[in-house]
């Protein structure tokens, strides 16, 4: 199962944000195997861009093994607004 959070930051914040959320996920990545992603939309809107964690393959508990990560790195006080979470199954291609 894969893993989609998406969230908005202001744009003062960007680079702190790309930083810390970048070194929280190669941790996670060495440390449990999966394929992690950061992403952003090209446009901002209101002073405000929008931002997307992607985490591929995640195990078992991954949400609260996440929720601990982003506390230690404090990503939450750079994120204005909730965080959303989407999970995301592969279909396959062939019966």
């Amino acid at each position: 199962m894969d893993l989609y959070i998406y969230y908005r930051v202001r744009s003062e914040h960007a680079e702190t944000l790309r930083a810390q959320a970048a070194a929280m996920q190669q941790c996670l990545s060495r440390e449990y195997g999966i394929v992690t992603g950061l992403k952003r939309r090209p446009e901002e809107r209101d002073g405000r861009q929008t931002w997307m964690e992607i985490y591929q393959s995640v195990p078992n508990g991954f949400a609260a093994i996440l929720e601990r990560a982003i506390a230690q790195a404090g990503l939450a006080s750079l994120i204005d607004g909730q965080r959303h979470t989407e999970y995301f199954l592969d279909v396959p291609t062939c019966a």
